[in-house]
């Protein structure tokens, strides 16, 4: 849970238009079908037999285990599933950007708003998201609909699961925002009497005029503030922009292992009023691979005592909540583990997220085949 001081920072309205970013789950009430649907996309469509569900949901973990399945799935099925979820925008968020945020769906999947398509993500372990707003109906009820297709499941050398097994996330702005993973940070000179921070902040203007906006980042370290930077900028229509702001950090609190210590970055977008705001983990530390004596954390060497660990987890298969994530690296904590590589694709934000929180170094793979493809 993030510090009270910084809660406060993510301004909601209590009445009229809401203020600044708002971030709503979006796993709950939607239906399943598994199965092809020719009709799946349109909004007339009679969905009122389809199972309710919530995600994350992995379709193939249900079963029936078949020896005519594949054994890199378990002899669990894979298939074509389809997702419907009925939602309403207010009306006071008319004029607002609307984003739909997937952490992570397997595989093939479509995406439809209102019966029109957004787009294809072929990859299943990557995060993307949709920009909503040009289809949207504020305070109507809206359809989103997605297609699973892993049809062709024997495309693994281990257990990947199938459908939206990640969570999902609705983001509303307005139309001055920090762009999708906009706020990049980097530590630099980090001793244990000093370091630098250097946060590049992506912003876009989708108004149809010149707006001067006010970004203000605070590095906070509990609830202690670490350090302010303001900056003021014009931008043009239809215009982006980035904006640095450097923080110089005295003393700052070391990220290790054995002590996860972490700061927050709360950067606000403001003109006359909360445009846009997002708060960002940050973690001071170094790290240096020498040929001859190996790893080095914070100038101190240091063997890397972890495993392989696949995404999965058992019998809930690939969709894990983040609580049973959370226990299994306190497990891993107990044996003595301090670094895991992901088997073999970017994992969750919450798997790295407690990573950072409970002091495992993390080596991220993005993809297991890179030039030739495995002999299936």
């Amino acid at each position: 849970m993030l510090p009270t001081v910084i809660l406060i920072f993510i301004t909601v309205a209590i009445s009229g238009q809401p203020e600044g970013r708002s971030v709503q789950n979006f796993n709950d009430g939607w239906k399943f079908h598994k199965g092809d649907i020719p009709d799946g996309p349109k909004t007339g469509l009679d969905d009122s037999q389809w199972r309710a569900i919530c995600l994350p949901h992995d379709w193939s973990i249900e079963g029936p285990f078949s020896r005519e399945n594949y054994s890199c799935t378990g002899y669990l099925p894979g298939g074509t599933g389809w997702y419907r979820k009925s939602f309403v925008v207010p009306e006071n968020e008319a004029g607002r950007k609307v984003f739909i945020c997937f952490d992570g769906v397997y595989n093939n999947s479509e995406v439809w708003i209102n019966g029109n398509l957004l787009g294809k993500r072929p990859n299943g372990y990557v995060s993307f998201r949709y920009d909503l707003t040009p289809f949207i109906k504020y305070g109507e009820p809206n359809l989103v609909a997605v297609k699973v297709d892993h049809s062709l499941y024997g495309d693994s050398r281990w257990y990947t699961g199938s459908g939206i097994y990640r969570d999902v996330k609705l983001i509303t702005t307005e139309k001055v925002f920090i762009k999708q993973w906009g706020v990049n940070c980097r530590t630099t000179d980090v001793t244990p009497e000093k370091a630098t921070l250097t946060a590049g902040i992506a912003l876009a203007n989708e108004t149809g005029h010149n707006v001067i906006v006010k970004v203000v980042s605070t590095l906070m370290y509990g609830n202690v503030p670490v350090g302010k930077v303001e900056k003021r900028i014009t931008m043009g229509s239809k215009e982006e922009s980035v904006v640095s702001q450097v923080f110089n950090v005295e003393n700052p609190k070391l990220w290790d292992v054995d002590k996860p210590e972490l700061y927050y970055l709360v950067t606000e977008v403001r003109s006359r009023e909360l445009l846009d705001d997002i708060v960002t983990v940050v973690g001071f530390r170094t790290i240096k691979f020498d040929p001859e004596k190996g790893f080095f954390l914070n100038g101190k060497n240091m063997k890397l005592k972890g495993i392989c660990m696949h995404h999965d987890a058992g019998a809930l298969g690939s969709a894990v909540p983040k609580e049973e994530t959370a226990r299994r690296l306190d497990i891993l904590k107990e044996m003595g583990c301090n670094a895991i590589r992901t088997s073999h694709n970017p994992f969750s934000t919450d798997f790295l997220d407690l990573c950072d929180e409970k002091g495992f170094l993390v080596i991220d793979e993005a993809f297991d085949e890179w030039e030739l493809p495995k002999k299936k």
